[in-house]
């Protein structure tokens, strides 16, 4: 079990998807360009392809871990994570009851 001080290392903030792009990797994922507000623009690769299309995604708040080292995925950098919950053959983003700036804290 986690204990509460690796949960307040976490740095979870809002992030505002302005980009979406189709990714040439092995598996089906986007490119999302997401704004998180005074911590800048970040690319994050999401393998939500199979359960979300582009346009859905795009203008949508959700929740982004802002604080992993970035990650090389096929030719491409990823610079958070974003939330989102599985149940069996569903993927549902996690994202903010209303509307929040991007880079909103998460406490």
């Amino acid at each position: 079990m986690a204990n509460i001080s690796e949960l307040l290392d976490l740095n979870l903030r809002t992030g505002k998807i302005i980009e979406v792009e189709e990714a040439n990797t092995k598996k089906p994922m986007y490119k999302l360009t997401v704004d998180l507000g005074e911590l800048g623009k970040r690319s994050i690769m999401a393998g939500i392809k199979p359960y979300y299309d582009r346009e859905a995604l795009l203008n949508k708040t959700i929740i982004v871990v802002a604080n992993l080292e970035p990650k090389k995925i096929g030719d491409y950098v990823s610079e958070g994570m974003l939330l989102a919950a599985e149940s069996g053959d569903r993927v549902l983003l996690l994202t903010a009851d209303g509307e929040l700036p991007p880079g909103s804290a998460i406490r």
